[in-house]
C-alpha cells in the first residue's frame, strides 16, 4: 500500500507521527463508453452552454447557484482566504463509548501507521484505548476539508474512521411512524423465532458478489472467443486544412454572401472566352483577311488588266 498523507495524533503533551492509507478499496467492474462499431472511446469536452466554446481547465472556478437561478463564482483566491487548517495534526477531542457513535455517521476508513519513532507511544495508545471499550473522537483536515473521524483499533492497528457532520445526516420523516400499528404478540413471537433460527457469527468471507463474479466470467468468456475489439489509434490533430483550395473556396462564397454579392459569375464573363479560346479566333481571323487580301486586286491594277486585254483584241 502507498501512504496519502502523513501527519501525528496530538493528544495532550503526546504526538505520534503516523501515515494514512487507504482501508478500502472498490472491486466493482469498471468500464469505458465506446463507440458500439469500432471500439473507440467516447470523449467529453468542457463546453461554455452560452457561448458554446470549449474552455481550458485554467479557466474554469466554482460556481453555487441561486434559488434564484443566479450563480455566485468562487476562484482559487476566494477559497484560500477560507479558514482552513494547514495542520498535518489529528487533534484528540475526547475518548467516547463506541456504542454510543451510530455507525451512520461513519463514511470512509483508513489505517494509520506509526511513522519513526512513533511506534512505543502509538502502541502505548492502542493498549490504553483498547482495555477502555472507547473510541478517540478526533478533528482531522484532510483534502481541504475539516471533518469529525474516530480512531479505534482493528488487529492491532488504528482504524480512522471518517464521519459525516451531523448537520449531513437526514431525518426519516416517513408516514407509518405516525401510524399506530398493532403488532400482536404470536407475531412477535414468531418474528424473534426466525430471527433466532437465522442467527450465527458474522463471518463475511463467506459471502461474495455474485454479480461481479457473473460478469467477470462474461468478460473472460468474451476474450477467449476472440470477441475483442482492438481501436484504432485516433488520427492526431493537426491543426491544419487538408484541401486548402477548397477552404479558400468555400471562404470566398461564404464572403460574397455575406456582402450580397452574386457568386455565380455574370454573363459577360460567361461569355468572355478564355485565354486560349481568344488567342485561336484572333488567329483564324487574321488568316481569313490574309486569304481575302490575296484575292482581291486594288482598282489601279484592274484598269491596267482591262487596257492590255483591249490593245490586244485591236492588234488581232
Amino acid at each position: 500500500m502507498r501512504s496519502i498523507w502523513k501527519g501525528s495524533i496530538s493528544f495532550g503533551l503526546v504526538s505520534i507521527p503516523v501515515k494514512l492509507y487507504s482501508a478500502t478499496e472498490e472491486r466493482d467492474v469498471s468500464f469505458h463508453q465506446v463507440h458500439r462499431d469500432d471500439g473507440g472511446r467516447i470523449r467529453y469536452k468542457r463546453v461554455c452552454q452560452l457561448d458554446g466554446e470549449e474552455i481550458p481547465y485554467s479557466d474554469i472556478a466554482k460556481g453555487y447557484e441561486l434559488p434564484s437561478g443566479e450563480v455566485v463564482v468562487l476562484t482559487d483566491d476566494d477559497f484560500a482566504d477560507l479558514p482552513l487548517t494547514t495542520s498535518r495534526s489529528i487533534d484528540v477531542l475526547e475518548f467516547v463509548p463506541l456504542e454510543q457513535v451510530d455507525p451512520i455517521y461513519f463514511a470512509k476508513s483508513y489505517y494509520l501507521e506509526p511513522e519513526g519513532a512513533g511506534a512505543k507511544p502509538y502502541v502505548l495508545l492502542r493498549e490504553a484505548l483498547e482495555k477502555s471499550g472507547r473510541v478517540a473522537l478526533v478533528k482531522i483536515a484532510l483534502r481541504q476539508r475539516e471533518t469529525l473521524a474516530t480512531i479505534r483499533v482493528r488487529d492491532g492497528v488504528f482504524v480512522l474512521e471518517m464521519m459525516l457532520w451531523p448537520d449531513e445526516i437526514r431525518e426519516p420523516s416517513f408516514g407509518f411512524l405516525d401510524d399506530d400499528i398493532d403488532v400482536r404478540q404470536q407475531e412477535l413471537a414468531m418474528a424473534q423465532s426466525l430471527i433466532d433460527t437465522l442467527s450465527g457469527d458474522f463471518a463475511p468471507e463467506q459471502y461474495s458478489d455474485n454479480y461481479r463474479e457473473a460478469l467477470q466470467a462474461l468478460i473472460e468468456a468474451k476474450v477467449a472467443g476472440r470477441e475483442v475489439v482492438a481501436p484504432q489509434e485516433p488520427a492526431a490533430d493537426t491543426g491544419t486544412v487538408v484541401d486548402l483550395m477548397a477552404a479558400l473556396r468555400a471562404s470566398v462564397e461564404a464572403a460574397k454572401q455575406g456582402r450580397g454579392e452574386a457568386t455565380t459569375p455574370s454573363k459577360q464573363a460567361a461569355n468572355k472566352p478564355a485565354p486560349a479560346q481568344k488567342k485561336t479566333r484572333q488567329t483564324a481571323k487574321k488568316a481569313v483577311a490574309k486569304k481575302a487580301t490575296g484575292k482581291r486586286a486594288s482598282p489601279v491594277a484592274a484598269k491596267k488588266t482591262t487596257a492590255k486585254r483591249a490593245n490586244a483584241r485591236k492588234s488581232a
